[in-house]
């Protein structure tokens, strides 16, 4: 390995501690508590050493955002795969979903902390658009097979979205651990409501 290559290397390896010692301080105090100072004395370096290779604390807080995209995405299409028919793919997705929300909390409250992202958010973040593009492309061949071929794409994308992540907010609101599945209960009548409708419609 030359001198080039052994200072990436170690520039990547120094990157990762940064981003491992932000995650432990999200893990243990949440989102609000995150500094760059205490990233700094976690990891022994002073400030100016972690400015070198972040901007501000909010370039952390885009790489975690994108990670938990790309995150969610892998897992929306690895479910969507194992049914043919859009009307199963959205409801696996929906099931998908409410777990990732739960089991990767720390992630979705940093994704989706302000409330559903707005259009120009989701096209400057690639991870977050393969997301999105899971759901609409299953929603568009669910219409594709449905009674009205010419409905509004992107308004069912956006009420499909909206069930989702209204009803893991509530819950995230109402109760800190994971929602017992009688919850889950009421993720499917809602779903189930929307694929007869947008299959009837």
């Amino acid at each position: 390995m030359g001198i080039a290559e052994r200072k990436i290397r170690q520039r990547e390896e120094f990157r990762a501690s940064i981003l491992e010692a932000a995650w432990l301080q999200v893990l243990t105090d949440g989102w609000q508590s995150l500094s760059i100072r205490k990233i700094a004395d976690a990891i022994e370096y002073s400030v100016p050493v972690i400015y070198n290779h972040f901007e501000n604390k909010e370039a952390i807080l885009l790489e975690f955002t994108r990670e938990g995209f790309q995150k969610l995405a892998e897992t929306l299409e690895q479910v969507k795969s194992h049914h043919r028919e859009p009307a199963l793919q959205l409801e696996a997705i929906a099931n998908a979903y409410w777990d990732f929300a739960f089991d990767h909390k720390e992630y979705y409250q940093l994704m989706f902390g302000l409330g559903i992202p707005a259009c120009e958010r989701v096209n400057q973040i690639a991870e977050m658009k393969s997301m999105t593009t899971v759901m609409i492309s299953t929603i568009a061949a669910a219409i594709a097979v449905s009674n009205d071929k010419q409905a509004n794409l992107f308004l069912k994308y956006h009420t499909y979205l909206s069930i989702l992540h209204g009803l893991v907010s509530i819950q995230m609101i109402e109760k800190a651990g994971k929602p017992d599945e009688d919850k889950r209960l009421i993720l499917q009548d809602a779903i189930s409501g929307f694929i007869k409708s947008l299959l009837a419609s």
